[in-house]
């Protein structure tokens, strides 16, 4: 365990991508298998879920601590992290704990999820007398599920093909789908000699960066295709051994969730990898993404949902064909082999390919992406013909070009302290917009400030609170804002009767009086003018 935290603070300790490689990459030399195991694991955000009720946390953390409740919730306000504050208020003990950390996990955390409340207290309170330090910070990060470090999956694939000597691109496809950590896993993960038997496992997803050149830059329009970016589910249908699986790029296993889509499957031949978007699909066009969250998180899909929220594959790529990886051949070689099969598809089929926008100049593209709400699509996508299909985000071949978000300037009307190091200060915020003469609550939002108008913002909140409701505060309908958001939706959840997706502050309109701040009508028209459901 003090092996995992000295990791920790090597890699916390840093923001050189290089230094944070050799302290992986030191760190997987020298653990042992089942460490290193879980090690992967945990940097790659597969966190177990909190295992014990946060108030539970709290109380006993309070108790070991000796300090009444309310001064601990004041610390836990300051502090903004539940691990943090627990950490740094029990008392820590003499003892040197040598234990590993795949014990600590195995042994002692994992078990604590089938523990009664008397017996998971006393677990706790023996676990930290016996950690210190760091380690004691990770245990409870990994408690509260809330365990992250500054690494991406990309810097942890690069020290472990520098620890085994194998190709960076092979790890991370090792590294998808299903599997748990273990001695065993690990081993196989660093094999030179494997044969990579897990013939139900999707590559890695190749994902696109934004576009913020000039289109000229990019030269001729020839070069490019240019594809529609559906706001769905991305997605990667695997057909082999006459066996369907269809992950998320989240490379959560969605079987038995669309199972129209999973019987269309059934058509295609076997050693085929397609990468694609699930929509939301009726009468050969999109529904609004509000639709196609009524089936997301559902394991199981009743007669009514799949009638209502008929859900369709469009199909962007072909990755593997008759059992060979082609994620090397040029995009419109791929193109080529996912229309061939594709076209092999019956009729009404929850499948499909994603249409190519056709443009002979970049005023024509231009031109295109100025209707994508009416496509009920997010932009366009840009990908380079002759590119390979690559891993993870690489500048240069593939861009997305989104459209610009909705703006609607609001009130702020209630505000919230924040968490982590925005801890003590109020900057959750809750904003209204007018119905008549009354100020109807209309979105929350979190982002888009910087630093100093945050703290400008914090200090307004507390001279100006009219009411508190716990850790709420009410404050003088004064200071507008405009909101920028992806897209719109009726709602019966909101008093306001509509809800936006990504809320996030673009502008603090200074200039601008709370009585000049829209209104519920101008907003509900956005409703009908080809920008509801996006």
């Amino acid at each position: 365990m003090r092996q995992f935290a000295a990791l920790y603070d090597a890699i916390d300790a840093t923001t050189a991508t290089s230094e944070k490689v050799a302290a992986l990459v030191a760190y997987f030399h020298a653990a042992s298998a089942p460490d290193a195991a879980w090690a992967v694991a945990f940097l790659l955000g597969r966190r177990p879920k909190r295992l014990v009720r946060a108030p539970d946390l709290r109380t006993w953390a309070a108790q070991a601590a000796d300090v009444p409740a309310w001064l601990f919730e004041e610390c836990y306000a300051q502090a903004g992290d539940l691990a943090e504050t627990i950490s740094l208020l029990v008392p820590e003990s003499d003892a040197n704990d040598e234990q590993t950390l795949a014990w600590w996990v195995e042994e002692r955390l994992l078990p604590l999820a089938h523990m009664d409340s008397d017996v998971q207290r006393d677990a706790l309170l023996h676990a930290w007398q016996q950690l210190n330090g760091t380690s004691r910070f990770l245990f409870n990060k990994l408690l509260t599920g809330a365990f992250r470090v500054g690494v991406s999956d990309g810097l942890v694939v690069r020290a472990l093909a520098q620890v085994s000597g194998i190709a960076a691109e092979s790890i991370a496809h090792r590294l998808m789908g299903q599997w748990e950590p273990s001695a065993a896993w690990f081993t196989q993960l660093v094999a030179t000699e494997t044969t990579d038997a897990d013939w139900s496992r999707p590559y890695p997803f190749y994902l696109a960066y934004p576009l913020e050149a000039e289109l000229e830059s990019l030269g001729p329009p020839d070069d490019w295709q240019l594809e529609w970016k559906w706001d769905g589910i991305r997605a990667q249908l695997v057909r082999r051994r006459g066996r369907t699986f269809l992950w998320s790029r989240g490379e959560e296993l969605l079987a038995d969730r669309f199972p129209e889509v999973e019987a269309s499957a059934a058509w295609l031949p076997d050693g085929t990898v397609l990468d694609g978007e699930l929509l939301a699909w009726r009468d050969g066009a999109p529904m609004p993404f509000s639709e196609l969250q009524r089936r997301i998180g559902r394991k199981t899909v009743g007669k009514k949902l799949l009638a209502d929220v008929p859900c369709h594959l469009l199909v962007y790529d072909c990755l593997e064909a008759d059992g060979v990886d082609v994620r090397d051949r040029p995009m419109h070689e791929r193109r080529a082999l996912a229309e061939s099969i594709v076209s092999r598809l019956p009729g009404g089929a929850s499948m499909g390919l994603s249409p190519v926008v056709d443009v002979s100049s970049w005023s024509a593209a231009r031109d295109a992406r100025e209707r994508s709400r009416e496509m009920v699509a997010e932009g366009l996508m840009l990908k380079r013909r002759s590119s390979p299909y690559g891993v993870g985000r690489k500048v240069g071949d593939w861009w997305k070009w989104k459209v610009n978000p909705l703006t609607v300037d609001a009130v702020l009307v209630y505000a919230q302290a924040g968490h982590g190091r925005r801890a003590g200060l109020f900057t959750d915020y809750t904003f209204a917009i007018w119905d008549g003469d009354a100020l109807v609550p209309f979105a929350k939002a979190y982002s888009g400030l910087t630093d100093a108008e945050i703290r400008e913002v914090d200090a307004f909140v507390r001279r100006n609170t009219l009411e508190k409701f716990g850790p709420v505060r009410t404050v003088k309908p004064e200071l507008v804002f405009e909101l920028a958001f992806e897209g719109i939706q009726r709602s019966t959840r909101h008093k306001s009767g509509i809800a936006v997706r990504f809320p996030r502050m673009a502008r603090w309109r200074r200039d601008k009086p709370a009585n000049e701040a829209d209104t519920l009508e101008t907003v509900k028209a956005l409703l009908t003018a080809g920008h509801a459901g996006e």
